[in-house]
C-alpha cells in the first residue's frame, strides 16, 4: 500500500540511462589507437581484461568483436591470465594481470575514458590531449572506453579507446513524453561523461543541463539544492552520489523514485520513496527495492504509475465514503436516542445494513476511474472535509424523513424504524456515487459491477421493507416515496459537493 502512496504521488524520476533508458546492446565502432599502437591491439587488451563469465555488456560486446579477427583469436592464446578484477562501479575499470609468451607480466585496465586517462596523465598530458577525440565521439551518440597497459608495475601506458554505440530505445522517448505529461520529471543518471550523457540525452527528449557529479564536493549546501532542482541529469557519477541525488531531492519535498540493477544501487534504492528494481537486477537491488520489474526499459513504470493512481483514487473515494457514512448513521442514531429517546432501526436493521453495504465497498476496488495527470497527494483537509459534509447532509436528511414518517404518516414505532431503514439503505449507496468525482456524478461513468452491486443491494434493501423479511412491513407507495425523497436529496447533494470543490480551488 505505501508503494502505490509513493508511486502514485511520485514527481522526480531518477533513471540510469544503461539498461532503462538505453537498449543495452553495444555495438563497438573503429578504435582510436594512441601512439604506436593499432586498432587491432585496442581491441585485443580490452579482450585481455573482459571476461565471458561475467555477462558484462561491455565485456561481451568486445570479446565478440574479437571473436570475428582470426588474427586476434589466435593472438589472445598466447597470453595467461593470473589475477582478473571484474569492473568495479567505484574505480569504473576492470583489470587484469596477464603473462605473454616471453613471460613477461602486464597490467591490462579497460573503463571510463576519464580514469584511464588518470592513470596515464604523463603520457596524455592531464587527458587534455585526447579529451577533444572523446567529445567527437560523444557527438556521434558513441560511449568510450579508454585501454591501458603496465609492463612489470612500470608507467602506464595509454593504448587507445574504443567507441561504443548504445543507442536509446525506442520507446524511450514516447515514454519520457507521457511520463512528463503525468506530471513526472525525469533524471538521467549516468557513470558516462558529459558529452555523452548530453548527446544521449538530446535523443531522448531531456533538456542538456547536465551537470557532472563530482561538482557538488565543495559547493555549499543551498548551492547544491538549487544545481540539483535545475538539473536534467548527471553525469560521471559514482555509487555514492546516487544516494547524496535522491536525498537532496527529498529535502526539496520531491517524491523521488530511482531505477537501478546493480549492488552498488542499493542504497539509493532504498532510500527513495519508490525504489525501483529494473529486468535483470541483482537480488540486493531487488531486495532494496519497493517494487521489482519483470520488463526491460521505463515504460512499464508508467503503466505502474497509471495503475497506483487509479489505486489512489479509489482509496480516496472509499474514505470519503467511510467517514460520510459514519457521520450520518452514528450521529443520526446517537442523536435520536439521546433528543427523542426513540431507537430509528433495531440491531437485526443495523446487521443488514451492513451487509449490504459490503458489496458496493468491495466493487469500488473495481471502479472505472480516470488517472490523474499530475502527482497524487493525501489532501486530508478535502478528504475529511468532505466526508464530513457529506456524512452531515445525511444527518438533517435521515432527520427530515424521520419527522415525515412520526408527525405526517403517523406511523407506528415497527413501521417508523422500517421506513428510516430503507431511507438510509438506499441514501448510503448513493453516497458512493458522489465521493467517487469531483464534478457531477455522471461525468465519470462507474464500472458495472459498482453500479449493478449498488441497484441490486438496493432492490433487495426494497423487499426487505415491503414483504417484511425481518422487519415491520410497509407499503409499496412508501417505499417508492423513500426511492424519489433519497434520489431527489441525492441530485441537491451533488451540487453542493461540486461546489465545495470549487470553493477549494479558489
Amino acid at each position: 500500500l505505501a508503494s502505490i502512496e509513493e508511486l502514485a504521488g511520485m514527481d522526480i524520476l531518477c533513471s540510469d540511462k544503461t539498461g532503462t533508458l538505453t537498449k543495452n546492446q553495444l555495438t563497438i565502432g573503429e578504435p582510436f589507437p594512441v601512439g604506436e599502437y593499432d586498432s587491432n591491439e585496442v581491441i585485443l587488451y580490452a579482450a585481455l581484461a573482459s571476461r565471458k563469465e561475467d555477462n558484462d555488456q561491455i565485456d561481451n560486446a568486445i570479446l565478440n568483436k574479437m571473436e570475428e579477427n582470426e588474427v586476434l583469436k589466435k593472438n589472445i592464446k598466447s597470453f595467461k591470465e593470473i589475477k582478473f578484477n571484474p569492473f568495479d562501479p567505484v574505480v569504473k575499470r576492470t583489470e587484469a594481470i596477464v603473462q605473454d609468451k616471453s613471460g613477461k607480466t602486464i597490467n591490462v585496465i579497460k573503463g571510463a575514458p576519464q580514469v584511464v586517462i588518470e592513470k596515464c596523465k604523463a603520457q596524455s598530458n592531464n587527458g587534455k590531449d585526447f579529451q577533444s577525440k572523446i567529445n567527437d565521439f560523444a557527438k556521434m551518440g558513441y560511449r568510450v572506453i579508454g585501454v591501458a597497459s603496465s609492463y612489470n608495475d612500470n608507467a602506464w601506458n595509454l593504448i587507445g579507446f574504443i567507441p561504443l554505440y548504445d543507442p536509446p530505445r525506442d520507446d524511450a522517448k514516447e515514454t519520457i513524453d507521457e511520463a512528463r505529461e503525468a506530471g513526472i520529471d525525469i533524471k538521467m543518471v549516468t557513470g558516462d561523461n558529459l558529452a555523452i550523457a548530453r548527446q544521449i540525452s538530446s535523443k531522448l527528449g531531456l533538456r542538456s543541463n547536465i551537470l557532472a557529479a563530482d561538482k557538488f564536493k565543495n559547493m555549499e549546501s543551498h548551492l547544491v539544492e538549487e544545481q540539483i532542482e535545475n538539473a536534467d541529469g548527471f553525469a560521471e557519477v559514482f555509487p555514492e552520489h546516487k544516494y547524496k541525488i535522491v536525498k537532496e531531492f527529498q529535502k526539496l519535498n520531491h517524491i523521488v523514485g530511482m531505477t537501478g540493477d546493480g549492488v552498488n544501487d542499493a542504497p539509493a534504492l532504498k532510500a527513495a520513496d519508490c525504489g525501483i528494481a529494473v529486468a535483470g537486477a541483482t537480488d540486493a537491488a531487488k531486495s532494496a527495492a519497493s517494487i521489482v520489474l519483470t520488463e526491460t526499459g521505463i515504460s512499464t513504470i508508467i503503466d505502474a504509475l497509471k495503475e497506483s493512481r487509479k489505486i489512489f483514487q479509489r482509496m480516496k473515494s472509499y474514505s470519503i465514503y467511510r467517514i460520510a457514512e459514519t457521520v450520518r448513521v452514528l450521529f443520526f442514531i446517537a442523536l435520536s436516542i439521546l433528543v427523542f429517546n426513540f431507537y430509528p432501526v433495531t440491531a437485526v436493521m443495523i446487521v443488514l445494513l451492513a451487509l449490504l453495504n459490503d458489496a458496493p465497498i468491495i466493487a469500488i476496488a473495481t471502479d472505472y476511474v480516470i488517472y490523474s495527470k499530475k502527482p497524487e497527494r493525501w489532501d486530508m483537509k478535502t478528504v475529511l472535509g468532505l466526508g464530513t459534509l457529506l456524512g452531515t447532509i445525511g444527518v438533517f436528511s435521515s432527520f427530515f424523513i424521520f419527522y415525515l414518517g412520526k408527525d405526517v404518516l403517523n406511523l407506528q414505532q415497527g413501521a417508523l424504524q422500517t421506513f428510516v431503514f430503507l431511507k438510509l439503505a438506499i441514501a448510503g449507496h448513493l453516497t458512493i456515487f458522489l465521493s467517487r468525482t469531483k464534478g457531477h456524478f455522471w461525468e465519470i461513468k462507474p464500472s458495472g459491477s459498482l453500479l449493478w452491486s449498488a441497484i441490486i443491494t438496493k432492490i433487495l434493501a426494497t423487499f426487505f421493507a415491503v414483504f417484511g423479511w425481518f422487519v415491520t412491513p410497509i407499503s409499496l407507495g412508501m417505499s417508492l416515496f423513500i426511492w424519489a425523497y433519497a434520489l431527489i436529496a441525492f441530485f441537491i447533494t451533488d451540487y453542493i459537493k461540486v461546489y465545495f470543490y470549487k470553493s477549494q480551488i479558489l
